[in-house]
């Protein structure tokens, strides 16, 4: 369950950082009641990137195929990338 603390909270910022750590969630910060920020340790973050990335990859490779219908065998895709880098 998402964590939701009003913006004066942040004038413990050694509570907060260690809330956001042990959680491993971004910490919703509310302003007049409305969500104004968003905080998260640097290893959540990456953790979302990385599967942003994933997704992208993913959706790239699936745009590919719409366009032509071509797959590769991924045996013959691996055979292919070890002569090209490894002789």
């Amino acid at each position: 369950m998402p964590q939701i603390r009003p913006i004066t909270d942040l004038r413990n910022t050694t509570e907060i950082s260690d809330l956001c750590h042990a959680k491993k969630e971004p910490l919703f910060i509310t302003k007049n009641g409305y969500g104004d920020l968003v905080i998260m340790s640097i290893e959540t973050y990456e953790s979302i990137l990385d599967g942003c990335e994933l997704d992208n990859a993913i959706e790239e490779s699936e745009a590919e195929y719409a366009v032509d219908g071509k797959l590769i065998d991924a045996r013959e895709a691996l055979t292919s990338l070890r002569r090209k880098h490894f002789g």
